[in-house]
């Protein structure tokens, strides 16, 4: 279900079985003469493409404006557009505020770009990370007060929180690609692995028929094929499912 296009007593009967709610989170960032600057995104968009033919998920409308940066190449004429993360934070925290006001209570973002090491984290998923803990800490002492923690009623939360009920897992942001994603697929920035993804997953954001580029991370590109970004894309879904409960 796309969340601009339901109606209020669908939103009800989301909240009431507790569907997963996915922010599909991104950039708009150069991939190279070949490949559309939406790459990041689209990767996220189409893969819940499918799952929504699969199983009940609530789908925001995409955020696109993420911390690109300018490390690979310059804004002018390329079409990268970077919004600094001091940014991103507070609208993050708001976003997810709002949310939880609504009523949902299993929210999930999932994002492509600088995600090799995302335990360490990058601009966009950081920021999305601390707003999501500013949102819930603010959500939590304005709904049940101040000391709510040291509330008797949670004595048992760390035994809660160990089966993953807990305040703090309403709020969940993931890589596309786990390690264990990377082990098993050419993780790269407009190479192999992402122009396959594409190809496999959005044909129209490519045209093999232009050159890449010089540079040393497009290299790789004339290897990509629609086969390779098929097992991606079967990779990146079984991971979707797992992390939203639909496995």
């Amino acid at each position: 279900m796309r969340y601009e296009m339901m109606l209020p007593r669908q939103i009800r009967a989301a909240i009431a079985a507790n569907t997963p709610v996915v922010l599909p989170l991104g950039v708009l960032e150069y991939h190279g003469e070949h490949m559309a600057v939406g790459m990041d995104t689209l990767a996220v968009t189409r893969a819940l493409d499918v799952l929504e033919t699969e199983a009940e998920i609530v789908i925001l409308p995409p955020f696109y404006y993420g911390a690109a940066s300018y490390a690979v190449e310059p804004p002018e004429g390329t079409g990268s557009v970077h919004v600094e993360s001091n940014a991103l934070h507070p609208f993050a925290r708001e976003l997810f505020t709002g949310l939880l006001r609504v009523g949902f209570r299993n929210i999930h973002a999932f994002i492509h770009h600088q995600s090799e090491n995302f335990t360490a984290g990058m601009p966009t998923d950081l920021a999305f990370k601390f707003g999501a803990r500013q949102a819930i800490f603010g959500f939590l002492e304005k709904t049940r007060g101040e000391g709510w923690w040291g509330d008797r009623t949670m004595a048992d939360y760390y035994a809660r929180q160990s089966g993953g009920d807990d305040p703090f897992n309403w709020i969940k942001i993931h890589p596309l690609m786990t390690a264990e994603t990377i082990a098993q697929y050419p993780f790269d920035h407009a190479g192999e692995g992402e122009t396959s993804l594409m190809l496999a997953m959005c044909p129209e954001a490519v045209d093999m028929e232009i050159h890449p580029g010089a540079r040393w991370y497009l290299e790789t590109a004339s290897r990509a094929s629609a086969e390779t970004g098929a097992r991606g894309r079967d990779l990146i879904l079984a991971h979707m499912r797992k992390a939203l409960g639909l496995a």
